[in-house]
């Protein structure tokens, strides 16, 4: 465990205890939200890729245009 996750850990336990189940469980839902996110994506990859390629083809044809943020 990095040092400064240790001191994290440490403020929070001078939290009241209802203070600590709540970051206890924001902390738990955080990592399996990451962890899903990672499943999605490298189960993606072939499609960005496509979907990249694509892009690419459409540029490279004269499809697209400069994005204008002042038409957004």
């Amino acid at each position: 465990m990095t040092k400064l996750l240790v001191r994290a850990f440490k403020e929070a336990s001078k939290l009241p205890e209802i203070q600590q189940n709540t970051l206890a469980k924001w902390v738990l839902e955080e990592l399996q939200s990451d962890k899903e996110w990672e499943k999605m994506f490298a189960g993606s990859e072939d499609i960005l890729d496509k979907l990249a390629d694509e892009a690419l083809k459409a540029h490279k044809q004269g499809k697209t245009k400069p994005l204008n943020l002042k038409n957004l």
